[in-house]
């Protein structure tokens, strides 16, 4: 399916498949077979012994495997030949494995190939297959081919050849030419285990007079050797080896560049330790504070002391449940030059892993096209290979405007893409890269770089003139719909009924720079839409991605942004893979996911945007315990765990010491195994039996959906796509996985995919994984690896808070409640309540609310929630708050975080708590209970063309304004009541006084942002505004009033029986 082939479009219900605009399809070109004994996992040749004969790995089938790639499958891999699944057994002088000691040290060559002993070793192996827990799958249990040198040379879809191999890029996409190919192995079939019988020659099973002795002794001299000589050159000063491995360099060329591709930076003990001294400190003062509070009574003010005693137990719990998951916070350092050095070698063909990379989009109205093209480019123009990255964009508007912006996206990429790599700019986003204010010819050596950025800039410019003559088009819809350039009608012009529609603009043949060269596929995808189907918003247009691409790329990764989040740093994707192509970490991991950073913010960040708490506090102390949460974007996925598997978890993850099963929780392997681990293990391992293949089969089809090439992809751990499809079938089951009833009765948004049920659909998704026994990282690179925009006008700011907050009160609502959902030891103890904090914080509005009108109402009625303490009473109140202040400061010096930043999200704190978190509780019950749905509007993204931060002094009405007015009313209206009272009453009532001022002024202080926003640059507050909150204050207090709680019935009775001044 080359780029110019045109749109396909179609139903899959309705059997249509129609190509527009189509011109022509060519044929896969021919491989270039290689001859001799190669490896088939690196590609170097195989060597020979000190004898002259071949390396001989495997003693059964012969497969040609060098000897550094046969000890790194032992030590790091599956420990088995990849081609008969014959575990490996141990030569002379070769480190031992796990397993060896069922070999009885023996290493000579007649015990070697001992028929028994090797019968042995297979039953052993087998019988640790058939014991395998759910959380302890093999790696390779799938019908995938053998290893293979590199991709296909031909980014074509492949039409059914014999010849044919798996590509790790997919159909769309070129590869690098003359790569070692393998023959494909069928799934369905036995596989034929070859016995070696000690009595026959071994040239009858093609090894050839093998001298075992005299080649362990050549390996050992060269060994030997090679120690030698790096030993000299680091005695001469020309290096230093260290534990680490972090800077010897000439060390990591030696060991084969197998040094952790990461590593852990613990935070010094002298930030840490006073950190958790003062928590525990804390937590001690707040239990004293308590019990005094509860057995002191306020009985002349009892109705306000009850609630503030209820509010301040709920903080207390609330505090619990966001401190201590951040008692182990970690940071980490990635090592990209270890990286090339093992899977991306100059002047080799690329072994990096195959990466999908998703953008979401929905209404290019709210969503500029501009902002979105951007993106795409940034992502085009990553440093990476080309065949490994493929771009999808999702339109779940079906808007014409999206598909014409993104055709002239990729006209562009052509020109912008070359130039990026050529002078190794950043950022790789044009809009923010012309924009800097910076010194662009910093480090720039060439002397072109002057003229070609200057004819670059102004290339950009003509393609901004061209994005927004089309955005000015598609201001008016005309009255028979949309047409494309060619006269067809356009076939999302209904965008709640149109067929699926995918269109490939780059990535083969007609996706050529202008140098020449390659360029990473780019597919625009609408997925189907008819009525009467659930279509579940963004995470069912992200589910039908996972499937598209699994059926035209299936990279290993994926990695999802928002169409507003630009690649900031061209290498975040090799940050990616440090982690998840690493033998330590990968075949446990999730996702990676990066911090979120923002452009476009006023300086002061006077509604907390960038959220510089979480991100820099709350995320790294997670990454301590199982990993941070999944927010939506700047995330990579590992495509095993979105399909539902469990994770690879070593011995240790599975028995864990007493200190990590009490404070983290207990990972035993389970007794019961995983029913649809089992399923993947039967299907892949191969059934003679026909019934039970066709069992399997259907509780596959059941659970991933009725298509068979979606259904082989997800067994391809790594990557690629099934070699037996040919063009038409790829096209046809394209759109059939992204038809709308294609998850009827399947498990997808259950337990397969990103889940559905909440509208934060990023907590949901990541918890179910974390729940399997999946660990996360938290990657936060110098550069920031993506940059976005956030919504810096109040109004929107608090419709994006709520909308948050309302989906975390859809999870408390729902079975995935982590307060008692994946209770199977997997889910560490302080992850799950970082989960349930996660969850429950908006019903913190509610106490927070009540708080917040207390210090009024005391200074209103004078009275106070608290009764006259003594001095040791009043050594508690001092306690608290400075350990408040002391585990702040601490807490902003092992995280780097500014003194603003913090205070910027306390006040915001309680502005979302009196307004957006207020209405999530409401409107979440209203649509758990009653059904009753609220419908939400896209975040929009606008441009500053109106002057810098112009959309900060905006006003916007919205209901949500009216209770944080309210409160600063009240409050305002308090402290004039009580300083007059004071005044009139003389000097000792000042002292009562100050206590509740300084409660009244504690919230008119985290409420001036949003008293700022009211104001507006004009400093005019809307009369409605005013209006509705003036009434709500003056009905309060008329009704407080008229209440009059506090006045016993004989005191009443006592006023009303005395005479005035006409008695």
């Amino acid at each position: 399916m080359e780029a110019s082939a045109g749109m396909v479009a179609g139903s899959y219900r309705r059997n249509e498949l129609v190509r527009i605009r189509h011109d022509s399809d060519s044929g896969p070109k021919p491989l270039k077979n290689l001859n001799g004994q190669t490896c088939q996992i690196c590609g170097d040749s195989v060597g020979l012994t000190a004898s002259g004969d071949v390396f001989v790995a495997c003693n059964e089938c012969a497969f040609p495997v060098c000897r550094p790639c046969y000890e790194y499958e032992r030590k790091d891999g599956t420990q088995s030949c990849p081609q008969c699944k014959t575990r490996y057994k141990r030569h002379k002088g070769c480190p031992r494995v796990d397993g060896d000691e069922d070999e009885d040290d023996v290493d000579d060559l007649e015990d070697e190939f001992s028929y028994q002993g090797m019968g042995k070793a297979r039953r052993h192996w087998q019988g640790d297959d058939v014991e395998l827990s759910s959380s302890s799958r093999h790696e390779s249990q799938m019908p995938i081919p053998l290893l293979t040198n590199g991709p296909q040379v031909s980014g074509e879809i492949p039409t059914p050849d014999t010849q044919s191999v798996r590509t790790t890029s997919g159909p769309l996409g070129p590869t690098e030419k003359n790569v070692q190919s393998s023959p494909y192995i069928d799934p369905r079939q036995p596989v034929p285990v070859r016995i070696v019988d000690p009595s026959k020659d071994l040239n009858s099973y093609g090894l050839g007079n093998v001298d075992w002795k005299e080649r362990v002794e050549g390996w050992k001299l060269k060994q030997e050797k090679n120690m030698v000589h790096m030993s000299n050159r680091h005695s001469e000063g020309k290096g230093d080896i260290e534990g680490t491995g972090s800077n010897g360099e000439e060390l990591q060329m030696a060991d084969d560049a197998r040094q952790p591709l990461s590593r852990v930076v613990p935070i010094p003990s002298s930030h840490l330790t006073p950190y958790r001294v003062v928590i525990i400190l804390r937590l001690i003062i707040l239990g004293f504070f308590l019990q005094y509070r509860v057995t002191h009574p306020v009985k002349d003010a009892y109705p306000l002391w009850l609630i503030s005693v209820i509010c301040e137990i709920w903080f207390a719990l609330s505090w619990i449940l966001d401190q201590f998951p951040k008692w182990y916070p970690i940071n980490r350092e990635t090592y990209l030059d270890r990286l090339a050095l093992r899977y991306d070698r100059e002047g080799e063909p690329s072994q990096l892993a195959p990466v999908d990379v998703f953008v979401s989009t929905v209404d290019p109205m709210k969503e500029p096209p501009l902002i979105t093209a951007n993106t795409v480019l940034s992502i085009l123009s990553v440093d990476y290979p080309v065949d490994k990255v493929s771009c999808y964009v999702s339109d779940d508007g079906s808007a014409m405007l999206t598909f014409e912006s993104l055709s002239e996206t990729a006209e562009f990429a052509r020109k912008w893409v070359p130039f990026c790599k050529k002078h190794n700019i950043e950022p790789r986003a044009p809009e923010f890269y012309f924009a800097q204010k910076i010194d662009y010819l910093k480090d720039k050596i060439q002397p072109s770089f002057v003229k070609e950025r200057r004819a670059m800039k102004r290339e950009y410019e003509e393609f901004k003139v061209r994005i927004n003559a089309l955005v000015a088009k598609a201001q008016k819809m005309p009255e028979e719909g949309w047409t494309m350039q060619d006269g067809t009608p356009w076939p999302g012009n209904n965008p709640r009924d149109h067929p699926g529609m995918i269109q490939v603009f780059l990535g083969h043949s007609g996706g050529l720079d202008t140098d020449g060269n390659e360029l990473p596929r780019l597919v625009y995808v609408s997925r189907e839409k008819r009525p009467g189907f659930q279509h579940h918003k963004k995470a069912g247009a992200m589910n039908a991605l996972i499937r598209v691409s699994a059926v035209l790329t299936n990279g290993a990764y994926l990695l999802n942004v928002d169409c507003d989040h630009y690649f900031n740093n061209s290498k975040a994707v090799k940050e990616a893979m440090c982690f998840m192509m690493d033998p330590a970490y990968g075949k446990k991991t999730c996702y990676v996911q990066f911090p979120q950073r923002f452009d476009g913010i006023d300086l002061h960040d006077r509604y907390a945007n960038r959220n510089i708490v979480f991100f820099d506090i709350n995320l790294k102390g997670l990454d301590g315990i199982q990993g941070p949460v999944y927010v939506g974007t700047g995330c990579c996925f590992n495509r095993q765990a979105l399909y539902g598997y469990d994770p690879v978890l070593t011995e240790e993850d599975l028995e864990p010491n007493i200190v990590v099963k009490s404070c983290c929780g207990s990972r035993k392997k389970s007794k019961s195994g995983n029913k649809k681990y089992y399923d993947k293990k039967c299907f892949s391992l191969g059934y003679d039996d026909e019934r039970s293949l066709l069992m399997s089969q259907r509780s596959l089809e059941k659970r991933f959906g009725q298509s068979p090439v979606f259904i082989s992809a997800t067994f391809m751990e790594q990557g690629g796509i099934p070699p037996s499809t040919n063009p038409a079938t790829l096209l046809k089951e394209a759109i059939h996985v992204i038809s709308c009833g294609y998850e009827d009765k399947t498990e997808w948004g259950k337990e397969i995919g990103w889940i559905y049920g909440s509208v934060t659909e990023d907590i949901l998704t990541g918890f179910k994984m974390h729940a399997r026994g999946w660990i996360s990282v938290y990657c936060m690179p110098p550069r920031p690896a993506f940059k976005g925009s956030a919504p810096i006008n109040l109004s929107d700011r608090l419709n994006q808070v709520l909308r948050w907050a309302l989906g975390s009160i859809e999870i408390l609502l729902s079975r995935h409640c982590p307060i008692w959902y994946g209770y199977n030891g997997k889910l560490r103890l302080l992850e799950r309540l970082a989960y349930i904090n996660t969850i429950v914080y908006p019903i913190t509005s509610l106490p927070l609310l009540a708080y917040c009108v207390l210090p009024a109402f005391c200074l209103l009625t004078n009275k106070f929630i608290i009764p006259e303490i003594s001095n040791f009473a009043s050594m508690w109140f001092i306690l608290l708050f400075c350990s408040i202040i002391a585990t702040g400061i601490l807490e902003l010096r092992w995280s780097g975080v500014g003194l603003e930043d913090w205070w910027r999200n306390e006040q915001f704190w309680v502005i979302g708590g009196t307004s957006a978190h207020l209405f999530a509780v409401f409107q979440g019950l209203l649509k758990v209970l009653a059904g009753i749905d609220t419908n939400f509007t896209v975040t929009s993204k606008a441009n500053d063309e109106d002057g810098d931060f112009a959309e900060l002094y905006i006003f916007k009405w919205t209901a949500l304004l009216i209770p944080p007015t309210t409160v600063l009313i009240v409050n305002l209206v308090g402290i004039v009541a009580g300083v007059s009272f004071a005044i009139n009453s003389g000097y000792q009532s000042w002292g009562p006084l100050f206590g509740k001022l300084f409660f009244a002024l504690w919230v008119v202080a985290h409420l001036y942002p949003f008293l700022k926003g009211l104001l507006g640059r004009q400093n005019r507050t809307p009369t409605i505004v005013i209006v509705w909150s003036i009434l709500l204050a003056s009905i309060f207090s008329l009704l407080w009033v008229r209440i009059d709680p506090f006045t016993s019935d004989s005191t009443k009775s006592a006023s009303n029986g005395q005479c005035g001044i006409n008695c």
